[in-house]
Parts: structure tokens; C-alpha cells; sequence
């Protein structure tokens, strides 16, 4: 028997109240709580004074890159990072090479997962065989294997049709289906959010209506079939409207919104850390393709629709879409740079800048990156109940540190936060008991 205690910790749990107590750790399972003054024999202590303990983050959305593109990440390095962000779980995007459209597929990572021996990895099947969009995959099947959701991601389900039948589908093996909500008509090639910036540095904007419309298609739908539907990284004031009112309906639908863009606006494309001159215009007209993401980054009127969608709580999860990318698939042109930001290793640090603002509670952060995205996936952790595994944050919400892309864990460096100083930091992860990640460590 293994017994372990984190001593004089900040204990906030979303299924408990938040206050100073020493927690027990039997055997990989949380055990129970006690007074600092009591006595027991421990296999080791850890000394929590002045840090948050918390359960471990969970992330609805990560880009892990294997099978097929292990240049840019693999599940061992993905894993490592996760859990250096205090990630405990990570669910697997499907959009590898190939696809992941089997029962097959979904075993191979879970295994990956558990040889890298980390955070747990919980993967993601395709909507569609090779998410080409013409044929459903056998989701009833790649469920029974482990499959958490189904998701086209880094393409949208376009045919209706197909996504009217997945829905259909999702109430047979009760998982959600989980589009990238994008008409890629509406889109039409744009590569940053449409308005004064991208007429200012003449780059092809996005209009927001291109999400807004497949929001409001994926609800209708959602509601035609009873269907479960998860809309990923939301990012507009039009998907917010469209959300309060699927709820006020009863209908099945849940949400994520980003780290990046609660806290990034489009700014950041042109002017190096979104900073603006005197007269409120960008700083320089120059851009940088590490802000370049899909969805955009938006306005700033978006991101505060967004941030008070999460406070509110009708923002369901904030999920990374950590998504990582050689050094090559930046330093091009715009035009050319490949679409996402490496987030696993910064969310604490830029989701403590909305609560240094007032605009969000730590125990509001914690709820939506632990006990809520465990809720949206029925996935069985997210809490420090008596009996549940251990995975465990703990994390140092004073400690300031300056961002380095070089030295994360993960493969991608592709991170418009690099040199920006955060604050909040993660000081110890425990994965079942076990220490996967230590400040100062290996």
C-alpha cells in the first residue's frame, strides 16, 4: 500500500468547498482529507503551502499528430506537454494519417497512449471515413473500442445529410458528434478574420458568418434528431446568441471556446502582442504566423462575448486545440503558414490573465477545464472525490514566467506567446498517484 500526502494546499475541487486541507492518497486513489494537526505514517509527503491543489485539466481537443505526422508531434512528446500544463487527460483528435475511422485506429493510440505512460490519451473517431465527407464511419464500433466523440476536425461535416444521419447515429451509441463549425463557402480561402486588420495588411479575411451559419445549421439539425452535438472552438458573438438559445430549448448541444481566444484578438496577427500605438491602431504593419489559427482570432468584441459565455457557464468547456507544427509550416508567408498554435503547455498562465482582470474566478477556470469537460464527454474523472483516481494539479497561481517556445515539451513551438511574460504556473502533476511531471524536473 502506497499512501501519499499533499500537505497545506489551497483545495479547489468544483464538487467540494474551497478551502486549506491536507489530501490523502491511497494506492492511486484519492482517500480523503484531513487536518494538517493529524498524524499518520505517509511513503511521501508533498509540500503544497501557498499553491492550488486541483484536480487534473482535462482537454477535449488536442492535436497529437500520430499515426502519420510524427514530424510535428508524436502521443509520447503530446503527452508530456499535456502534462507539464497540468493536463491529466487528452482527447485525440482523429485528423491523422490515416484517419482515425476504426475500431483498429482507436486501439492503436489508445495503446500509444498508455506506452507513453503519462496523461491518460482518450482518442476522437472520424464523422466520416477519411473525413472526406461522402461515407459515415462506423462509429457504433470505434465507440465500443474507446472512442470518446467523433469529429472531422480541421474540416467541417459540409453535407448536411451526413451530418443529419451522425447525428442520428450519436443517439445509438449516446457519444457527441463534434464539427468544426466552418461553411467553407462562406470562408472561402480566408486566412485571418475579416475586417480593418486583414483589409490593413491586405491578407483574405474570414467572415464570421462562415461559423455563424454552421452553428445555427449543426442547433437545427441537432434539434430535427435529438441528436448530441458538441461545437468546437467557438469564437464569435453570433455562435454565443445561437448557443443561449439551443439551451433555452433543452436541446442536447454543448460547447468549448479556446485559451487563445478568450484572450487573444486579432490584433495579434499584425502588431507583435496585439500592442497598438497612441492612436489605437496596430503597432506595426507586419504579421506574425503564429497567431494564425482556425477559427481566427477575432475581434475584441467576440472575445468579450466569449469570456462572459464561460462566467455565465453557458460555455460548456475551454479545450486548447493544441495544435502543433514544424518551424517550416510558420516561417512562411501568411498565405502559406499552416493553421493553429501550440497550447498545452500555456493555459494556465493565459487563463490567470482573466482572472487577475476580474472577468473570471480560479475555481470558474478550474470547473471548465476539469469537472465540466468530463461532464460535456461523460468521461469519469474531473474531481477529487473519496475513490476517484488521483490525478492531481498543483499549481503555483503567483509564479511569473516568461514564455520560451524553444523549451517546451512539445514538439511545437508555434506559439504567438513566446517571450511574453504569464503568470500561474504549474508546480507538480500526479497522474493515479504518480508524479508524471515536477517544476525543476524531468
Amino acid at each position: 500500500m502506497t499512501r501519499i500526502r499533499i500537505r497545506n494546499g489551497r483545495v479547489i475541487d468544483p464538487t467540494r468547498r474551497d478551502e486549506v486541507i491536507d489530501l490523502v492518497i491511497v494506492d492511486g486513489r484519492v482517500d480523503g482529507f484531513i487536518a494538517a494537526s493529524e498524524t499518520g505514517e505517509f511513503d511521501r509527503e508533498i509540500d503544497a503551502r501557498g499553491f492550488v491543489v486541483a484536480p487534473g485539466f482535462v482537454d477535449l481537443h488536442t492535436h497529437l499528430r500520430e499515426p502519420g505526422f510524427e514530424d510535428k508531434e508524436t502521443v509520447a512528446t503530446g503527452v508530456m506537454a499535456a502534462v507539464a500544463g497540468g493536463f491529466t487527460t487528452v482527447c485525440a483528435m482523429p485528423n491523422t494519417n490515416p484517419t482515425l475511422d476504426t475500431a483498429g485506429d482507436i486501439e492503436f493510440v489508445l495503446a500509444a497512449g498508455r506506452k507513453a505512460g503519462k496523461a491518460r490519451v482518450i482518442p476522437l473517431g472520424t464523422v466520416t471515413r477519411g473525413e472526406a465527407g461522402k461515407e459515415l464511419s462506423d462509429t457504433a464500433e470505434m465507440a465500443a473500442a474507446g472512442a470518446v466523440a467523433f469529429s472531422d476536425d480541421g474540416k467541417p461535416v459540409y453535407d448536411a445529410r451526413m451530418m443529419r444521419y451522425a447525428l442520428s447515429e450519436s443517439l445509438r451509441h449516446g457519444k457527441p458528434v463534434v464539427n468544426h463549425c466552418e461553411d467553407p463557402a462562406i470562408a472561402d480561402g480566408g486566412v485571418m478574420n475579416e475586417g480593418p486588420v486583414s483589409d490593413l495588411l491586405g491578407l483574405k479575411g474570414m467572415s464570421r458568418a462562415a461559423e455563424d451559419v454552421m452553428v445555427a445549421r449543426d442547433i437545427e439539425l441537432a434539434r430535427h434528431t435529438g441528436g448530441r452535438l458538441h461545437l468546437a472552438h467557438i469564437s464569435t458573438e453570433g455562435s454565443i446568441r445561437l448557443l443561449r438559445r439551443a439551451k433555452r430549448d433543452g436541446l442536447a448541444v454543448t460547447a468549448e471556446v479556446t485559451p487563445h481566444h478568450l484572450t487573444l484578438t486579432e490584433d495579434w496577427v499584425v502588431a507583435p502582442g496585439g500592442q497598438k500605438n497612441g492612436e489605437g491602431r496596430p503597432a506595426a504593419v507586419q504579421y506574425d504566423t503564429r497567431a494564425k489559427v482556425n477559427p481566427p482570432l477575432r475581434r475584441e468584441e467576440d472575445r468579450q462575448a466569449l469570456i462572459a459565455a464561460v462566467a455565465e457557464g453557458l460555455i460548456d468547456a475551454i479545450a486548447t486545440d493544441h495544435a502543433p507544427h514544424r518551424s517550416i509550416d510558420k516561417d512562411c508567408t501568411f498565405d502559406e503558414a499552416a493553421f493553429g498554435i501550440s497550447g498545452l503547455e500555456t493555459t494556465l498562465g493565459s487563463l490567470m490573465k482573466l482572472v487577475e482582470a476580474g472577468q473570471l474566478t480560479l475555481p470558474d477556470v478550474i470547473r471548465r477545464i476539469t469537472l465540466d469537460p468530463c461532464r460535456t464527454f461523460g468521461l469519469p474523472f474531473g474531481s477529487l472525490a473519496v475513490g476517484a483516481p488521483a490525478d492531481i494539479v498543483i499549481m503555483d497561481p503567483e509564479a511569473s514566467w516568461t514564455v520560451d517556445a524553444s523549451s517546451f515539451h512539445s514538439k511545437g513551438k508555434n506559439t504567438p506567446l513566446d517571450g511574453h511574460t504569464l503568470r500561474g504556473q504549474v508546480v507538480m502533476t500526479l497522474v493515479d498517484g504518480r508524479v508524471a511531471y515536477e517544476r525543476g524536473g524531468a
